[in-house]
């Protein structure tokens, strides 16, 4: 099972550019971020036709989560639990049943958290708290499940090509930092991490500063997978060359292979 996670900066401005890469990388299940659309207007039939089952959390001109699954999802939650006045759509997950095992997907676009400190910044470090509250939950289930998205946090100095311009920035903040540790140390696979370690890999790059031109990047999009995931990982890359195409999301697609 093929599961992708893409920030796409914009449903309206790259679904077509994101139905070339579907059609080539094939995943069975993509989890979106940045949809920028309300569920209505979101154009779900040019993925129907592709065979995908498509559930949407939008949100006008801002945030928004999808999930584009060959397989059907069951079980469809939207927003993460433990704020109700919350109204940003950041979360979405399911069930896919692969054949040999069932997987809860969790999709997320973990708030930017910019300009630090201030109450930006107060709402992103309070959001990871409730998230390690839910991923605490799905560990606690035993079962194959994964965490999925943007996470908006370059997890250590290795993620980015010049660690020094991030360190005052909400993204590699030691309060984020350690809020991310603080989760994955609850007992999951960094599924990147697992198959590939060393500087000099990126999912983002600013369309600034001709930042791809420089190879000027961060790590900040991550698959956390519970142990009973983890031992279903056969692989993770990067679809970076998707970076180059014409109007490119300022992100590429991270997947991994699950044998489920």
């Amino acid at each position: 099972m093929k599961i992708a996670t893409f920030n796409i900066n914009g449903i309206k401005a790259r679904h077509a550019a994101l139905c070339d890469w579907l059609d080539e990388a094939q995943p069975d299940v993509a989890l979106l971020q940045e949809i920028k659309s309300v569920d209505e207007n979101f154009p779900r039939e040019v993925f129907e036709e592709r065979g995908y089952n498509v559930e949407t959390h939008g949100q006008k001109s801002f945030n928004g989560v999808a999930i584009l699954s060959k397989l059907p999802l069951e079980d469809v939650r939207r927003g993460l639990p433990g704020d109700e006045t919350d109204e940003q759509a950041r979360w979405i997950e399911a069930t896919v049943v692969g054949e040999h095992a069932a997987v809860r997907l969790c999709g997320l676009y973990l708030p930017n958290g910019n300009p630090a400190p201030g109450p930006k910044f107060d709402y992103k470090l309070a959001w990871m708290d409730r998230l390690k509250t839910r991923a605490a939950e799905l560990l606690a289930q035993e079962e194959p499940a994964l965490m999925a998205g943007d996470y908006n946090v370059i997890p250590q100095d290795a993620d980015a090509a010049r660690p020094e311009v991030w360190q005052d920035d909400a993204l590699a903040r030691p309060e984020s930092r350690r809020a991310f540790r603080e989760i994955v140390n609850l007992g999951f696979t960094e599924a990147f991490r697992a198959r590939t370690l060393g500087p000099g890999h990126y999912t983002f790059w600013d369309y600034q500063a001709a930042a791809w031109d420089r190879n000027d990047g961060i790590r900040i999009d991550h698959l956390l997978l519970t142990p009973q995931a983890a031992d279903l990982l056969t692989d993770c890359r990067i679809d970076k060359d998707i970076r180059n195409r014409p109007k490119p999301s300022d992100h590429v697609p991270i997947w991994v292979d699950l044998a489920a």
